[in-house]
């Protein structure tokens, strides 16, 4: 029995990447595709759902009010380009909140999450992502100085956490964004990247020197954190 999902988006083009990556996944059947909170309210009515990933900035009523109206809702998904609703998101147990453009990789995890919540097989996320394209290039929007800004993950360098910012550090400029650290960890291609230090997430190809302590990317030396040793000895193969 397929599980029945329900796209909410004011956007046709997020829509459109939504039913492209669940094409890989043949448990799910997508029974609507909505424009707006009001008319997924109808179709919920209507019939039972399962799954709905839900934008949550829409014309008339936002994601999260279409939510706390349901009295049973089913899992949700969160799809947005607005980090500033993740804490609320995640306060209406939302099984996860992934940002815009969303990366193939961040989706399979999400989905991960929800065969796992619903206690089903997630052997279609093993199968998608063998299918994924190792080449494909993902972007990250950053907010800085009151614009997002469109960042290709492969020209990251590394990122570093400054309190309630982060410094993203491209090969000829770095880009200072007021988010956590973690959320864009979040984000990240977890075969490309790694967290080296509470402060410091590093891409894994550009690194050029490394031992016990501490790494070199670009010139510039980087700690690796006591707590993170593990992982880099497994990534690096590096003997403590």
């Amino acid at each position: 029995m397929k599980l029945k999902a329900i796209l909410v988006d004011d956007e046709p083009h997020a829509i459109e990447v939504l039913d492209n990556y669940l094409a890989n996944f043949t448990e799910i059947e997508v029974a609507a595709r909505c424009q707006d909170a009001i008319q997924a309210f109808q179709v919920l009515q209507q019939q039972k759902i399962d799954l709905m990933f839900l934008d949550v900035k829409m014309p008339g009523l936002k994601g999260t009010d279409l939510l706390r109206s349901l009295k049973n809702p089913p899992k949700v998904v969160f799809t947005t380009a607005y980090q500033d609703y993740a804490v609320e998101g995640f306060d209406l147990n939302a099984v996860d909140y992934l940002l815009k453009p969303i990366p193939f990789e961040r989706f399979l995890r999400a989905m991960d999450k929800v065969f796992t919540g619903l206690n089903i097989s997630n052997q279609s996320v093993s199968v998608a992502q063998k299918a994924a394209p190792a080449s494909q290039d993902v972007f990250l929007y950053l907010k800085v100085d009151r614009k997002m800004v469109k960042v290709n993950v492969n020209d990251i360098y590394w990122i570093e956490s400054l309190r309630d910012y982060i410094k993203v550090v491209l090969k000829d400029k770095a880009l200072i964004s007021k988010q956590k650290i973690s959320l864009l960890e979040e984000l990240l291609p977890e075969d490309g990247f790694i967290r080296i230090h509470r402060s410091f997430i590093v891409s894994v190809d550009k690194v050029e020197s490394y031992h016990s302590h501490k790494l070199e990317i670009a010139g510039k030396e980087l700690p690796i954190g006591r707590n993170f040793r593990n992982d880099c000895q497994r990534r690096f193969k590096l003997t403590f």
